[in-house]
């Protein structure tokens, strides 16, 4: 009998951005981003090009760049990746260390203002 919890796997983290980002499930480019990675059952730590593979995801869904939702949602997954001990943390704190993260604490006009709308101040 294993001792410690299993890996978080990729899929697992996008579903918990996308909890994140979207706890109510009616994002339907939030709900493609997820189907996008659904069967990315590998462990979160051994992808070497996460960021990379993550952006290619989100540029499935969301060439243009125009839908914060799925940006975020993006760098949600992409901050769990490297603490996976905030897995748990409430939605407000993952989204905006995950804005601080990912764009340096100064996200996209339309990032900032999605995210001012969710109630979290980067």
């Amino acid at each position: 009998m294993p001792t410690e919890p299993e890996p978080l796997t990729v899929a697992q983290a996008v579903q918990r951005a996308a909890e994140v980002a979207d706890p109510s499930g009616v994002d339907a480019d939030i709900g493609d981003f997820v189907l996008y990675l659904e069967d990315a059952d590998e462990p979160i730590t051994a992808v070497a090009d996460l960021s990379d593979r993550l952006e290619g995801a989100r540029r499935s869904v969301d060439p243009e760049g125009d839908l914060p939702g799925v940006t975020m949602t993006a760098a949600v997954a992409n901050y769990l990746a490297y603490r996976r001990d905030q897995l748990d943390d409430r939605p407000e704190d993952l989204l905006r260390l995950a804005a601080r993260a990912e764009f340096d604490g100064e996200p996209p006009d339309e990032v900032a203002d999605w995210l001012a709308a969710q109630g979290v101040e980067v």
